[in-house]
Formats: structure tokens, sequence, C-alpha cells
């Protein structure tokens, strides 16, 4: 089952192609991890420290995370 949120790009690593998402919909403490392959967009798709996103995401273990995205959509200012 997917949830959706909002929240900030915390990091995201454009080398290794991941980062994480902090949202107020997620427990206390925890971020959601994502990977490239759910940014929504065409081309060239990377997130911003800092930027706000809509995203999807299931609980799943990803490394030291809890949650994992599932699409993400960059929110146009």
């Amino acid at each position: 089952m997917s949830n959706m949120a909002t929240g900030v790009v915390k990091f995201y690593r454009p080398d290794k192609g991941w980062g994480a998402i902090s949202s107020s919909e997620l427990p206390a403490g925890r971020d959601a991890w994502v990977h490239v392959s759910v940014i929504e967009g065409a081309g060239h798709r990377e997130l911003v420290d800092g930027e706000e996103v809509e995203f999807d995401y299931e609980a799943a273990k990803q490394d030291s995370f809890d949650f994992r995205a599932t699409r993400v959509r960059q929110l146009l200012s």
C-alpha cells in the first residue's frame, strides 16, 4: 500500500542517484529514501536540497531508512 505526502528534499547525492525526503507526514525523526528512478519527469531528473516535493511512499527497509519513496513529483514554485 502506498501513501501520498509532501515534503522537502533533505539531501540528494546526484553522483550516487539517491537521497532523502523529510516530511511532517512521516513518523517523527524518520525520512523517506529516494532513488533517481522514481523521480517523475522527462530528460535529466535530479532533486535539489531544500526543494519541495510531493511523493508516494511505502514502509520498506532501505539502508537505515524505514520508508522508501515510490513516486516523486517536483512542485513548481
